[in-house]
């Protein structure tokens, strides 16, 4: 059965209201919305098992963040877009505790480097708390982790967090990596936090072992950024808008390669946007304005 691709809840809610034309309230999951720092923010909480069936992911709370005006570059548009994640994020995360950042993903392959870059704007605390009490007893403790890929570590992700775990101890796990959109518009001009974990490598259809409290024992909140869009997912959507009667969906899954699509700037947005997420991360972790995350990571 062909089944179109997204990692986000926002539009596993819209495949749903899409799905036989249903206009009725969808039981077990609640959605709003709101605006903050000017961009626009959409909640989706998944309630109970009816909400898990209907769209295919946990139980839990999914903020989707719209930065699509990010890149029109008006006044404060970095300090806005870092202050409405670091919100976003300091509403998820318990208030205290050591916090262990991950970074998902191949730093070799652009779209898939979220995870590596956003782990260059961290700012990590941990190491300096020990060994300088006094000077940074007003900080959080913070380490970070590149976990690689399977391909180039023969490690799966959840096996080397777990074992990293058990030694630092964290009182949470922040986990950031790329995700698959449904729409080419939200490529790069999108944001989803959750807090129910994550599973690397589910948007190019790549399935790890997940990083969750069940894995992992503590809390997981996960961060992510769409860079790419199924090819096959994309095709059925330009169809549909064309006003194709029928959509052949063997044919569009009939190759056994698959195909994703990215914008050929890619390079640039995945960078300026880790950049948000690290410092958005900074700013729900610690009591710091962005100048002076600037000092401190120069």
């Amino acid at each position: 059965m062909f089944t179109k691709r997204t990692d986000l809840a926002l539009e596993a809610r819209e495949l749903w209201q899409e799905s036989a034309q249903r206009t009725s309230r969808l039981a077990g999951v609640k959605a709003t919305k709101q605006k903050q720092e000017g961009y626009p923010v959409t909640q989706v909480d998944i309630l109970d098992q009816r909400g898990e069936e209907a769209l295919g992911k946990p139980v839990g709370t999914y903020l989707t963040i719209d930065l699509t005006t990010f890149w029109q570059r008006k006044a404060d548009f970095f300090e806005r877009a870092v202050r409405v994640v670091g919100q976003a994020l300091k509403g998820l995360v318990p208030p205290e505790g050591p916090v262990l950042v991950v970074g998902l993903g191949n730093r070799a392959m652009t779209p898939d480097a979220v995870g590596p870059l956003t782990l260059d704007s961290i700012l990590v605390t941990r190491h300096l708390i020990s060994a300088m009490p006094r000077q940074f007893s007003g900080f959080r403790p913070v380490s970070v982790f590149r976990s690689g890929v399977l391909g180039t570590t023969g490690v799966e992700s959840a096996e080397a967090v777990r074992g990293l775990a058990a030694e630092v101890k964290p009182a949470l796990i922040i986990a950031v990596d790329a995700l698959a959109s449904r729409r080419v518009g939200r490529v790069c001009a999108t944001v989803q936090l959750a807090d129910t974990g994550i599973i690397p490598g589910s948007g190019v259809g790549n399935h790890r072992s997940a990083l969750n409290r069940d894995t992992l024992g503590v809390p997981v909140f996960s961060i992510g950024i769409p860079t790419v869009v199924d090819a096959a997912t994309l095709a059925a959507d330009l169809l549909e808008e064309a006003g194709a009667e029928r959509v052949d969906e063997e044919a569009l899954r009939a190759s056994q390669q698959n195909l994703m699509v990215t914008p050929r700037d890619i390079d640039a947005q995945v960078r300026d946007l880790s950049k948000v997420v690290g410092y958005g991360i900074n700013w729900a972790l610690q009591d710091l304005e962005i100048e002076e995350m600037n000092a401190l990571l120069s």
